[in-house]
């Protein structure tokens, strides 16, 4: 069955399921409990966390384990909150994930400035260093959207907000496991990202602080003694061994492989808007991860394509998982300025690294026949 909504989730690695066992069964201690079974369980928590810092860079204790991005993003932007000034103001793009821009609205609600972008969502770091310089403490900008695959500019804002004395978020959910991961660790901001967008399980992510800049009063949801008394809960060592081995594979097996897989979403493309005329890709001439393609198609309401595709063993999506069921349009889509008619018509595919050229052949072929169906196809 051609699957192509891997930016909701992905089918476990089996190199993740194997460690994840393998710990389960010979390390399943508590790594803070005082015997020596439990000090070797400390010893491999210590080697995750080294595992991504070698990947990413920084310091190994500049790794904060968690439950993922929807976590990390309520974490870091609680404390933001909690240490700067009261009336302090951030600066946000508009096309975040919806659990970012759900973190910001609760703990910095009207004291939000909107970052401008330009036609394909992209923020530019002069932009950034605008906001920054009218006040901004803290800036939020992805690496690369969830929806329609733009990459944003993340070393050079984080160099703005270095200069700036602004802390950055980057929230490298889309971003890691996709495209190499060096130098997210030690661009000085804030990372955050979750494990099952690559083949880790679901439940498993990180935070990456900023370094250099010691935050020891960073407290994760909940507080507690985990990860060096920045979480609460017993350490999931296993869902971590996972994770590390899984960006670890995508790093060294994977990511070489990404010049290829951008040929054939290319290809795709090309082929889909010749096969139904009128489709638009949405950031078509902006770099893009090479396994995204959100397309308005000539006609057809996204959720009939849904079903009709899904009916031929075709899985595709509509955007986020996330916004599924929700009434009114993608809040990205939105903020594109695609109007609400288009939006209803609006499907994401997005690949991984397992799907083949055949695949990629297959959705096409399934397109053609459901614009039939639907009304959609040339001639319609």
């Amino acid at each position: 069955m051609p699957y192509f909504d891997h930016n909701a989730t992905t089918p476990l690695a089996d190199c993740a399921r194997d460690i994840w066992l393998k710990v389960q069964a010979e390390n399943w201690h508590n790594p803070s409990s005082p015997t020596r079974a439990s000090a070797r369980a400390k010893i491999r928590l210590d080697g995750y966390h080294e595992a991504v810092s070698v990947v990413l860079g920084g310091a190994p204790a500049d790794y904060v384990f968690n439950s993922g991005a929807t976590e990390g993003a309520h974490s870091v932007l609680a404390h933001w909150a909690a240490s700067m000034p009261g009336d302090a103001r951030i600066a946000v793009a508009r096309t975040e994930h919806a659990c970012v821009l759900a973190a910001a609205g609760r703990f910095f609600g009207g004291r939000i400035d909107w970052l401008p972008h330009d036609g394909a969502g992209v923020v530019s770091a002069e932009t950034v260093a605008a906001a920054a310089s009218r006040g901004a403490r803290g800036v939020v900008v992805m690496a690369a959207n969830n929806e329609t695959g733009v990459l944003q500019p993340w070393p050079e804002i984080a160099e703005a907000c270095r200069a700036a004395d602004a802390a950055y978020l980057c929230d490298a959910t889309q971003w890691l496991g996709k495209l190499p991961g060096a130098g997210l660790g030690a661009c000085g901001a804030w990372v955050i990202a979750s494990g099952h967008k690559f083949g880790a399980p679901k439940g498993v992510g990180i935070v990456k602080l900023p370094g250099g800049k010691k935050e020891p009063d960073f407290i994760a949801q909940g507080g507690g003694g985990q990860e060096g008394g920045r979480r609460a809960g017993t350490e999931d060592l296993a869902g971590m061994a996972a994770f590390c081995a899984a960006l670890v594979e995508c790093e060294q097996k994977h990511v070489i492989w990404e010049s290829q897989r951008e040929t054939w979403r290319i290809a795709f493309e090309r082929a889909l808007q010749a096969a139904l005329p009128g489709t638009r890709i949405l950031g078509a001439d902006t770099d893009r991860l090479w396994n995204t393609v959100f397309a308005i198609m000539p006609a057809g309401e996204q959720a009939r394509w849904v079903t009709k595709l899904d009916k031929r063993d075709v899985q595709v999506s509509t955007g986020a998982a996330c916004g599924a069921g929700k009434d009114g349009p993608s809040h990205v889509l939105a903020a594109l300025g695609v109007p609400p008619d288009e939006a209803k018509r609006a499907l994401r595919f997005s690949a991984g690294w397992g799907t083949t050229e055949a695949d990629w052949a297959a959705l096409l072929q399934a397109l053609r026949e459901t614009a039939v169906e639907l009304g959609a196809g040339p001639g319609a």
